[in-house]
């Protein structure tokens, strides 16, 4: 058998066949269902998303209609579930009370071994509809505040950023919070999606597959680069202030989270240029013009030392801040807009799996004997 070359990291390799989701990188577009996701997130809401994966069509007014009446009927958590999350050390990170809060999920599903594309479609949608709740509710509990009840009379993504903040949001608050759902919801095949279909293809239940994306989604170089991004924005607090501290960084070769990625290596992700109009709205909107310009002085400097672009992490940061939410659940609410496109890739391998089982090139000694 003829050596074969090893990619390190997998780079490029064709790990399945997908109708879900394709990153054209030349022609500058996410692909979701034959729609470009950018114009999808500008013209569409996240449940008009839900509906193009789970049932391959964007639905009329009524299509919403019903799969927002299916999701609110299923926000409600099993009962004595948040002492779950009181049973945590309050130093418990947001990502891992998600994970905890997940995995037991699982233990309330009856049909936990049904593999159908219904009964999958059944469990994601569910999941969708209680994320808000564990993501927020997790987070209220382990800062020993009360949990935030759902309000069946805002949209999905209204109730979702209501649940965290306890304010209801402004028009263009609720607009920008259901774009960065949309954006985030779905990326063809980063690290936690093929870890997701890695354990699915076991034929795990997908309560299990996304447990293990949340593993792999807390890691810094995958999804927790938007809380560093924020921590850095305000150690820096002014234009000046920002420039110093990313000089000094690059000299002592410190990694600046927000910029490269593995697929937009040579333009700006366009995920990210979506979310740095919304800043702008928002910073405009808030007074708040000094944070929108610092983000502007920090991609000029990457890209002039680095030759690096932002990525979504970068203007996706400095967005949930404006929108008020807490920084330790800006990975979580990454994840929780991805558990519709996870969902959809979970199905899709149990339609059509075959077990994941790659090889290695061996670097080790042979011929050793004790």
């Amino acid at each position: 058998m003829a050596e074969q070359k090893v990619k390190a990291g997998l780079d490029g390799v064709i790990a399945t066949e997908t109708d879900i989701s394709f990153l054209d990188v030349e022609n500058e577009e996410i692909v979701i269902k034959g729609y470009d996701l950018i114009e999808l997130a500008e013209k569409k809401n996240y449940l008009d998303l839900v509906h193009l994966l789970y049932e391959g069509s964007l639905p009329d007014q009524q299509g919403r209609l019903s799969i927002e009446s299916d999701l609110k009927r299923e926000y409600a958590l099993p009962e004595h579930f948040f002492e779950l999350f009181s049973k945590l050390p309050k130093e418990t990170h947001a990502m891992d009370a998600m994970r905890t809060g997940i995995s037991a999920l699982a233990g309330y599903d009856p049909n936990i071994d049904d593999r159908s594309a219904a009964a999958n479609k059944e469990k994601a949608l569910k999941v969708l509809a209680k994320i808000p709740n564990i993501v927020a509710n997790s987070y209220h509990t382990l800062q020993g505040d009360q949990p935030v009840a759902a309000n069946p009379d805002l949209p999905y993504s209204s109730n979702f950023l209501y649940m965290i903040t306890g304010k209801e949001p402004s028009n263009l608050e609720a607009e920008t919070f259901d774009q960065l759902l949309m954006v985030y919801s779905e990326h063809e095949m980063p690290n936690s999606t093929f870890t997701a279909r890695v354990i699915a293809s076991t034929n795990s239940d997908i309560y299990g597959a996304m447990t293990g994306a949340i593993a792999s989604l807390k890691g810094p170089l995958h999804g927790g680069a938007n809380e560093a991004v924020m921590h850095m924005l305000l150690e820096g607090e002014t234009v000046e202030g920002l420039t110093t501290l990313m000089h000094e960084k690059l000299r002592n070769k410190e990694r600046i989270m927000g910029f490269g990625h593995r697929v937009y290596m040579k333009k700006m992700d366009p995920r990210a240029m979506l979310m740095k109009k919304a800043l702008h709205k928002l910073a405009v909107e808030q007074g708040r013009e000094d944070l929108y310009e610092m983000c502007e002085r920090g991609e000029d400097i990457i890209r002039e030392e680095k030759g690096l672009y932002p990525n979504l992490d970068y203007y996706a940061a400095p967005v949930y801040y404006l929108l008020n939410i807490p920084i330790p659940l800006y990975t979580p609410i990454f994840f929780a807009a991805r558990v519709v496109g996870l969902g959809a890739h979970v199905i899709e391998q149990h339609d059509n799996n075959r077990l994941y089982r790659p090889r290695v090139h061996y670097t080790g000694p042979r011929g050793l004997h004790p």
